[in-house]
């Protein structure tokens, strides 16, 4: 039979560690700037995750960090949490990332799927949930920042995570993206910056 929460924490523990492989090779500057309108910036993504994974598998079942985070504060909705200030350093945020998935592994560890938590800064009515509820929730946003985390990184310096290794920038992925922007260009609304294609239907465009 399958162990769930072993199943669980063995996808938790892949997503983080695509999450922190990002990071590598890049200068403090690359793991700051933001590459979005919105700001979303590689460092605070995983600024972002430390503080998601003390929360739910620290707070919520009484069991603090031994040592606060430098931007924890008593209302999370007035925390810096998507992005480093300049006295955090990139060392000081991995490392606080690394003790916040330590800790939560050992939450994990100690307790049953079904044990119950409380997340003081959810809505009303909804702040009673247990460890599966957050574990499976935790893993959905780890993947989902792991996925954000992909773009950014792409748009810094082209790498991208295939079998085998390619940049962006290579004549496969040139011609990929050649191919999927011809299919696009079918699709082009007429104006005055595009081609008087006009818009065709998905069988036409086969």
């Amino acid at each position: 039979m399958t162990d769930l929460k072993a199943e669980l924490l063995a996808n938790l523990r892949g997503h983080r560690a695509v999450m922190l492989g990002k990071l590598d090779g890049l200068s403090e500057y690359d793991r700051r700037r933001p590459l979005t309108p919105t700001g979303t910036n590689l460092l605070g993504l995983v600024k972002h995750l430390a503080g998601v994974e003390y929360g739910y598998f620290g707070e919520s079942f009484g069991r603090p960090p031994l040592e606060r985070p430098s931007w924890f504060r008593d209302d999370p909705y007035t925390e810096i949490g998507m992005w480093a200030t300049l006295d955090e350093p990139s060392d000081y945020i991995t490392g606080v990332y690394r003790q916040a998935c330590a800790h939560a592994d050992a939450t994990i560890a100690d307790l049953e799927l079904d044990s119950q938590g409380h997340v003081a800064h959810w809505a009303e009515g909804r702040q009673e949930t247990t460890l599966g509820v957050l574990v499976v929730g935790m893993v959905g946003e780890t993947a989902q920042h792991a996925g954000h985390a992909d773009i950014v990184r792409e748009l810094i310096d082209g790498r991208v995570d295939a079998d085998p290794p390619v940049t962006a920038g290579s004549t496969f992925w040139h011609d990929w993206r050649s191919r999927v922007q011809q299919v696009a260009d079918r699709f082009r609304p007429p104006g005055p910056d595009s081609a008087p294609t006009g818009s065709q239907s998905s069988t036409s465009a086969r």
